[in-house]
């Protein structure tokens, strides 16, 4: 949401009531990086956000760039890069031969590394000039008011990364006003109408919080975007996750999903039985699941926000 992309998707709450001897999955590095390729194996997570990229996509940058001689993109939480080079083949295939000029900010050393990597042997980027920031969203919206930077962007796209900030309407606020004319912003996050929306609901103030992440959905960002008047569509990016083998005992894959979906570390070992049981029969309920040629489906759907630039 990239794999750093994925997704703390925790809310800061009053009243939390955490069971104890629980903690976070993040917590055991490790762990989480198994437990996310088993994700990414089980979902169609990154198969959906692609199909948007390519359907979709193009008539979104269709009216970006207001003539101008060059494009300026800023990638905000671009992990590794992986959806990045698919939006900006959209964009060349739009403007072929316009230079494009892109900004990255991303936080981790690690995904940075990754991102430099996947563009030296990627061909079809000599038009496409990169520079990079090793900060959250946060420290690059400092740096840009300290140096009093008027620079506007023709696309800003924050794909799965909002779970990280502190304050969702202000983060929105600053980087809406950096688009230029005809500029876009692109955030992409799980949808209101999710399982994941579902459990976090019911049951987050019972699991572990992690301090940099936030419970939040497309729905919910939906309605801050609403409350301020901003001009936006709307996009269903249907995704699932097989989830079969978390009602399996003893499977290890199983252990590891269920670890995933409630971000805790050994859930299967940790969590009270009451607990346990309540969050599995509420996987079952329609509200997260359905059964499917034997299986047992997830809704990981995502959403798609497009946000156009504030009239001044």
């Amino acid at each position: 949401m990239q794999t750093s992309e994925h997704i703390c998707r925790k809310a800061e709450r009053t009243g939390r009531n955490m069971e104890p001897g629980m903690r976070s999955l993040l917590s055991d590095n490790s762990r989480y990086v198994e437990a996310f390729r088993l994700f990414l194996t089980n979902s169609t997570e990154h198969q959906c956000m692609l199909q948007f990229i390519e359907t979709r996509l193009p008539d979104i940058v269709s009216s970006i760039g207001n003539g101008g001689s060059a494009i300026n993109v800023l990638g905000v939480g671009s992990g590794s890069g992986e959806m990045d080079l698919k939006i900006f083949s959209k964009i060349q295939a739009r403007y072929p031969g316009v230079p494009i000029n892109t900004e990255i900010v991303e936080p981790s050393p690690e995904q940075l590394l990754s991102y430099k990597e996947r563009v030296a042997r990627t061909p079809g980027l000599a038009d496409i000039h990169f520079t990079w920031h090793k900060k959250t969203s946060s420290e690059f919206e400092l740096k840009v008011k300290e140096e009093k930077s008027d620079k506007k962007y023709d696309l800003i796209h924050m794909i799965q990364m909002m779970y990280y900030v502190k304050d969702a309407p202000a983060t929105l606020a600053f980087f809406k006003s950096l688009l230029a004319p005809n500029g876009k912003l692109l955030i992409i996050l799980v949808s209101g109408n999710s399982g994941w929306s579902t459990l976090w609901k019911k049951h987050g103030s019972r699991l572990p919080l992690n301090d940099l992440c936030l419970y939040i959905t497309a729905g919910d960002i939906a309605d801050i975007l609403s409350s301020e008047g901003a001009t936006f569509q709307s996009y269903e990016l249907p995704s699932d996750m097989d989830i079969t083998e978390c009602f399996i005992d003893g499977d290890r894959n199983g252990d590891l999903l269920l670890d995933f979906l409630t971000e805790t570390c050994d859930f299967n070992k940790n969590a009270s039985p009451e607990l346990r049981e309540e969050i599995m029969r509420d996987l079952q309920s329609p509200g997260c699941s359905a059964a499917k040629d034997g299986k047992r489906i997830f809704n990981n759907n995502l959403s798609a926000l497009v946000v156009e630039r504030d009239e001044v």
